[in-house]
C-alpha cells in the first residue's frame, strides 16, 4: 500500500477495503490447486503485486527482485504494481478468473475473505520455522478468528502518535507539559478546554472508531469470530463519555463528516487541539504553520489497555502457485529483517522482524523532532495491538460510524445506536 497513504491511516482508519469474494471463488482450491509444500527447489517463474508503491519506490523493488533472482538461478520474478484505488476490487476479480499473483501485498482485513475463500496459503503449515523471526503481534495479524493458521507474513507496521497544541492546553489552565494519556483523562481535560475557550475550541475533530473501542478496553468481537460484541456496557459507555463531548463543543461540530485531511486542516489552524499524526506532517508543521510548529507537543496514542494500535501490511502467497517453495521464499525475502530495515530507511514505517526495532536507527535521538516521533512510535509498537478485527470490512465501518452520529445527535441512545450497529455487522458479517 502507498506509504502516504498508510501513513494518514496510521492515526486515522487503519485496516483497507475489504473484499467480499463472490461464491465462485469460495471452496477447496479447485482445479490447478497448490501445494502446501514449500520444501522443494526454489525456482521457476511468479508474479509479486505491490499495492500503489512503484511512482516512489521502484528502484527498490527492482533491486529486491534482482537480488532474489541471483540468489537462486532459474527463478523469474514479475512485479507489478496496482493502483491504490480500487485495489481491494482488483484481488476480487482475480481471485474470482483464477488470476490471482502469486504473491500478493495485503492488509489483514484483505486476508480474511481470501483465506475463507481457500486461497491463501496457511504459513503454518507451509512456513511455520519462519514464525520466530517477526514480532507475535505482528505475525498473529493475519490470523482469523475462528480459523487456524496464519494466511500471510507480515510487513511493515505503522502506527503514530498524537499531536497536540501546547498554547491552547496552557491557555485552558492546563498543564502544556501532562497532555492526557488514557480516554478519562482525555474527556476531562477535553471539557475543560472547551469551557475556557466558550466553544471555540475543540479538542477533537473526529468520532471515535472501532479502534477508539479497542484502545478504550472494549471487547470487539467473540472468539469464534461470529459475532462483534462492542455494544458491551464498557462501549456504551465510551459513546456515552463522546455525547457529552460533543455536547460541550469539545468535540468539534464537523466531527460526524471530518475526514483525515478535514481533521488535519483544523489542527493546522489550531481550531482543535489534538490530531493523529506522523513524522511526515511535522515538515508540513514546519512550512505551513510555524506558530504551530513552535507549540507543538506530541503524546503517545490516547490509551485505557496501556497499548497502543498498530496498522500491519503483509505478504501472502496464493494457496493456487504452481510454484510454492519459489513463491514462499519471495514472500520471506520481501518480509526479512534485512530487507524490512532497507525499506524503513526510505520511508517513515516500522519492521514487523525481531530485533529490529532495537536497532539505533530505532532508538537514538539526535536533536530532531521527526527522530523522536520515529523513537517514540518505535518503543509504543513493539507492545501495539492490531485492535481492528480482521472480520470488520469497510460497510461495518459505515455501519458503526452512522451509529455513532446517530448517537451524537441523540436520535438514538447510546446503547441503541450501538445494539442496531453490531446487529447490522452481525447480518454483513453472515453474508460475507
Amino acid at each position: 500500500m502507498r506509504i502516504s497513504r498508510i501513513s494518514r491511516r496510521a492515526v486515522a482508519t487503519g485496516a483497507a477495503l475489504a473484499v467480499l469474494l463472490p461464491l465462485s471463488a469460495c471452496g477447496d482450491g479447485g482445479d490447478g490447486g497448490g501445494s502446501t509444500d514449500a520444501s522443494g527447489k526454489i525456482e521457476g517463474k511468479i508474479t509479486f503485486q505491490t499495492w500503489n508503491l512503484k511512482a516512489n519506490f521502484k528502484p527498490y523493488f527492482e533491486g529486491l527482485v534482482a537480488e532474489f533472482e541471483d540468489k537462486y538461478p532459474g527463478t523469474d520474478v514479475k512485479w507489478v504494481d496496482q493502483p491504490g484505488e480500487g485495489y481491494a476490487d482488483k484481488i476480487s476479480a482475480d481471485a474470482a478468473a483464477g488470476t490471482l499473483p502469486d504473491v500478493v501485498n495485503v492488509s489483514p482485513d484483505l486476508v480474511a475473505p481470501l483465506a475463507k475463500a481457500g486461497l491463501a496459503l496457511d504459513l503454518d503449515k507451509a512456513a511455520s520455522k519462519y514464525e520466530k523471526e517477526y514480532l507475535p503481534g505482528a505475525w498473529k495479524s493475519h490470523q482469523i478468528p475462528g480459523t487456524e493458521g496464519t494466511y500471510a507474513f507480515p510487513w511493515y507496521l505503522n502506527t503514530g502518535p498524537l499531536f497536540y497544541n501546547k498554547r491552547l492546553f496552557k491557555e485552558a489552565g492546563l498543564d502544556e507539559n501532562k497532555p492526557p494519556k488514557t480516554y478519562g483523562q482525555l474527556f476531562d481535560q477535553a471539557v475543560q478546554l472547551a469551557k475556557k475557550s466558550d466553544g471555540e475550541v475543540a479538542t477533537l475533530a473526529n468520532v471515535p472508531t472501532i479502534e477508539d473501542f479497542g484502545r478504550y478496553g472494549v471487547p470487539l468481537m467473540n472468539k469464534e469470530g461470529t459475532g462483534f460484541t462492542f455494544n458491551d456496557a464498557k462501549g456504551v459507555e465510551l459513546l456515552t463519555e463522546y455525547k457529552k463531548l460533543y455536547d460541550a463543543k469539545a468535540l468539534d461540530g464537523q466531527a460526524l463528516t471530518a475526514t483525515p485531511e478535514s481533521t488535519g486542516k483544523k489542527f493546522l489552524t489550531e481550531a482543535v487541539a489534538m490530531n493523529p499524526g506522523s513524522a511526515l506532517d511535522l515538515e508540513k508543521f514546519k512550512k505551513e504553520a510555524p506558530k504551530l510548529y513552535k507549540n507543538i507537543g506530541i503524546t503517545p496514542q490516547i490509551s485505557s489497555t496501556g497499548k497502543d494500535n498498530m496498522y500491519v501490511m503483509g505478504v501472502m502467497v496464493n494457496a493456487r502457485t504452481k510454484q510454492t517453495p519459489a513463491a514462499v521464499a519471495f514472500a520471506h525475502f520481501v518480509t526479512d529483517a534485512k530487507h524490512q530495515m532497507e525499506f524503513a530507511k526510505k520511508v517513515a514505517i516500522f519492521p514487523s522482524t525481531q530485533g529490529s526495532l532495537d536497532d539505533p536507527y530505532f532508538t537514538e535521538q539526535d536533536g530532531k523532532e521527526e527522530t523522536r516521533v520515529r523513537v517514540a512510535a518505535a518503543k509504543s509498537i513493539k507492545t501495539a495491538v492490531n485492535y481492528t478485527p480482521v472480520l470488520f470490512s469497510e460497510q461495518m465501518k459505515v455501519e458503526l460510524r452512522n451509529a455513532v452520529a446517530r448517537a451524537l445527535q441523540g436520535k438514538e441512545s447510546p446503547e441503541e445506536a450501538l445494539d442496531n450497529a453490531v446487529k447490522q455487522c452481525d447480518r454483513l458479517l453472515k453474508q460475507s
